[in-house]
């Protein structure tokens, strides 16, 4: 492990209260000596395997470094008073390594003593470890209920992969559990439920399953992996692979699987032909790099998540001896509780180290969701990750539901409440104002996307909403990127009723009174209100929607006004209704409505008394932020932040996102260059995965941090480590410093900045900054916004003024003064 990997390690050790947990202190002084390095005559004890207050499953790997003149056989060591010193191994630079098991749940005191060396003789170190359970919690709070389990669901190759959970109660709490005969068959369903038929022993509440390790092989037959019985005979159809250390072998793999934190585990990595005991693994072949297989997703929690066979077994990976980690609970489309999914990375990176011994670094893959989680556990857990290949990435999830939450309300205005106004027919025009991608055409949509939105928009003519065209000639009407996007996330993330975890039926407790949304998902981070719910920060007080449309003339003063006084807000969560068609129930004029409008606050009449506002929970807002659910970017790990240019595709996963997180690592510290960002060109269609690339400039990166750790991170870039563009097949188009200039600076357009446009969201239009995550604006008085000249050209008349101070009684936003709800500090 590199020495900056090691500090990164040992700073984090002592940092106390990460994310506003109120983690316990290692009470020894001796307890930071760092992995490997020993410090003098100084004797210390270090957990190589995560940090002292966060030990889980009865064991960690512990370090005792040695001073001087101290030879190993001359230190004891004790594990609350009882001998323990036979669990070590003398490693080299003086220091003794061992796996400390049998701990007690809560807290257990390691000791090591020099007994024999005449001159430091008595000298001691100690350290506290306090251990929790593997089914978790560490600092997450009280654990979901009710929880779907789903270890029976998942299957590889025809076989299960764990299986059914374990019995933990005869409550009938959780999940039913089957007897099994003799090779482990029961009556079950097609995903692996028990049928009516089954003898039920007893019901799992936590979904604990059974470790079980296996080998797969790669096939040339059909390039696919598949079970392998025998690890000592390969089949004739088995692949052979070259590692990174140039050793050509089978291509065979051994696989792990369990449960952590109540979610599935998956370890997997290159195991030599004819290995004798996979619980004691022959680990000659990995090349002690780990890396996190993140995944994305959107979710709202209760469920223990399923599972991914190209996830858990990444070919290209493999192939190459890394070693690979998943969980379930680090899949945004399991949940979007990071403060839970960084503690489930914790603990899976602990028992891999337990396991395999310490890597050389660890980076982790992912997109979407999966990049989230690189950015957001980066700053929550300095030394979990190493370095990061984030792809098409977003800061945080939190954040985005801010500008997403403006998409439909400004929708439903285009639509609905001003629908014979022509102007919201084009969507150049309402790009303007949402300020995501509407200009392209729907042609690069499927062609079963294109009948789905055929059939909607069909159904809004019918009732008379507004339409938006861009060719006639087009087989669909033109879209933005709110609705193919963003569509139906909105309710997901704010309407108590509205639910897409499947399988609640098995749930033998039942699922009344859950509330479905994610503030409620993340309860514990959030709190609750007076009226129980959840609390939500959500707030467009003051928001001035589609300023920088009227500053640019593309509205006028008059659709402004009417804008800002018309669109709305959402409901408190006490208030809302199941959603309508096509959410919820069947198709009927009645029951139309995509918009999600019947939890809207609108006008009374019209927009002649303005719509209400929605104030956001201050505490929310505060929580989300020292939760560490807000990404604020401090990281100073390598990272490469890599997209496919998906604009066209009217696609989610907008281009301004890097640059958004670039900007807020820029606020941190005014320094972001330990972050490239790559585009490569996905227009017509996506054709080259830059990733492979991405993981071979990273371990060269990460190589040179090992040799040179004065020069740091950015110190330390190989060549291809900078900001870059690359055309549809991979090759290269630009890189370079000033590649992307003119995205976050008034230089003007670098050369991959003139190749891909960049759009913006709904509150950059309303005059916020490019970075976002700002929750509760500023507020200025209406007349002091127009002394500043904040509308440009327009001098509003006498009746015009008064009508902003009717639709913004309490002021209008003055951005420039930032989160008015982020904490200060002290």
């Amino acid at each position: 492990m590199s020495s900056f990997v090691v500090r990164r390690v040992v700073a984090a050790a002592t940092t106390l209260a990460v994310a506003g947990l109120g983690l316990v202190a290692a009470e020894s002084a001796n307890a930071h000596g760092g992995h490997g390095k020993s410090r003098g005559d100084r004797l210390a004890i270090t957990v190589l395997s995560g940090e002292p207050y966060q030990v889980t499953g009865g064991d960690a790997l512990v370090q005792v470094s040695l001073p001087r003149k101290v030879r190993p056989r001359d230190v004891r060591v004790t594990l609350d008073g009882e001998d323990v010193t036979s669990a070590f191994d003398a490693a080299s630079d003086r220091r003794l390594v061992g796996l400390v098991d049998g701990l007690e749940e809560g807290k257990n005191r390691v000791r090591a003593v020099v007994t024999r060396s005449h001159r430091l003789a008595g000298r001691s170190a100690s350290l506290t470890l306090v251990n929790h359970p593997t089914s978790g919690p560490i600092f997450s709070g009280p654990q979901q209920q009710p929880f779907v389990c789903t270890t029976a669901r998942g299957r590889f190759d025809g076989r299960t992969i764990l299986g059914q959970p374990l019995v933990d109660n005869q409550d009938r709490f959780g999940i039913p559990v089957a007897a099994e005969d003799a090779d482990g068959d029961y009556p079950q369903d097609a995903r692996g439920y028990p049928t009516a038929e089954a003898d039920i022993v007893g019901w799992s509440a936590d979904c604990a399953a059974e470790t079980r390790y296996g080998y797969v092989y790669r096939s040339t037959t059909d390039n696919r992996f598949h079970w392998l019985d025998d690890p000592a005979s390969p089949p004739a159809d088995t692949a052979t692979t070259t590692t990174m250390d140039g050793r050509t072998v089978p291509f065979v793999v051994r696989w792990e699987r369990g449960t952590i934190n109540r979610f599935v585990y998956s370890v997997a990595m290159l195991a030599p032909v004819g290995e004798k005991d996979p619980t004691r693994p022959d680990d000659s072949l990995w090349n002690k790099r780990l890396v996190f297989s993140f995944q994305g997703g959107v979710a709202i929690g209760h469920t223990q998540g399923t599972t991914s066979d190209s996830a858990m077994l990444p070919a290209d990976l493999l192939k190459l001896g890394y070693g690979v980690m998943w969980s379930s609970g680090t899949r945004t489309s399991t949940h979007y509780n990071l403060q839970v999914g960084g503690e489930t990375a914790l603990m899976l990176k602990e028992h891999t180290v337990e396991t395999h011994g310490v890597p050389d670094y660890t980076v982790a893959v992912g997109g979407s969701g999966g990049a989230i989680q690189q950015y957001v556990y980066a700053q929550n857990h300095p030394g979990l990750l190493d370095a990061a290949i984030a792809q098409y990435s977003y800061p945080d999830m939190v954040t985005q539901v801010i500008h997403v939450g403006d998409c439909e309300l400004l929708e439903h205005y285009f639509d609905a409440t001003d629908r014979d106004n022509a102007k919201w027919k084009d969507p150049e025009v309402r790009q303007a104002i949402i300020g995501l991608n509407g200009t392209s055409h729907p042609k690069n949509l499927s062609a079963g996307e294109t009948a789905q939105w055929n059939q909607l928009y069909a159904a809004y003519e019918a009732l008379g909403y507004q339409v938006m065209t861009r060719d006639p000639a087009s087989p669909a009407p033109a879209l933005m990127e709110c609705k193919p996007g963003w569509f139906g996330l909105t309710p997901l993330a704010m309407n108590p009723t509205f639910t897409d975890v499947e399988d609640l039926d098995k749930l033998a407790q039942g699922t009344d009174g859950v509330e479905w949304t994610h503030w409620a998902d993340l309860v514990n981070v959030y709190g609750t209100d007076e009226d129980g719910f959840a609390r939500v920060p959500w707030d467009n007080v003051g928001v001035q929607y589609g300023l920088e449309a009227l500053t640019r003339g593309v509205i006028t003063p008059g659709e402004f006004l009417d804008l800002n006084a018309s669109v709305g807000s959402w409901k408190e969560s006490a208030d809302m209704v199941e959603e309508g068609f096509p959410f919820a129930g069947a198709f009927s004029p009645q029951n139309f409505d995509p918009w999600s409008s019947r939890n809207m606050q609108l006008s009374p009449d019209g927009g002649m008394t303005p719509a209400p506002r929605r104030a956001g929970d201050r505490e929310a807002m505060r929580a989300a932020y020292t939760s560490g659910m807000q990404f604020q970017g401090d990281i100073d790990i390598p990272v490469i932040d890599w997209r496919p240019y998906l604009e066209d595709d009217l696609d989610m996963h907008n281009t301004q996102q890097s640059f958004a997180t670039r900007q807020r690592m820029l606020n941190a510290d005014g320094d972001a260059s330990n972050q490239v960002i790559w585009f490569t060109d996905a227009r017509p269609s996506q054709q080259f995965d830059q990733t492979p690339m991405a993981f071979e400039v990273m371990d060269r990166w990460m190589r040179n941090i090992d040799a040179n750790p004065r020069r740091g991170v950015a110190g330390n870039k190989p060549p291809q480590a900078v900001d870059s563009c690359f055309a549809t097949d991979g090759s290269l188009i630009a890189s370079g410093k000033r590649v992307w200039s003119g995205v976050l600076d008034e230089r003007a357009a670098g050369e991959c900045t003139k190749a891909f446009p960049i759009y913006s969201s709904s509150r950059r239009v309303a005059g916020g900054p490019y970075e976002g995550g700002i929750w509760k604006c500023a507020l200025q008085p209406v007349d002091a916004a127009i002394a500043r000249g904040l509308y440009g050209d327009w001098r509003p008349s006498a009746a015009e003024r008064a009508r902003l101070k009717q639709v913004f009684p309490g002021g209008v936003c003055d951005f420039r003064k930032g989160d008015q709800a982020k904490p200060r500090r002290r």
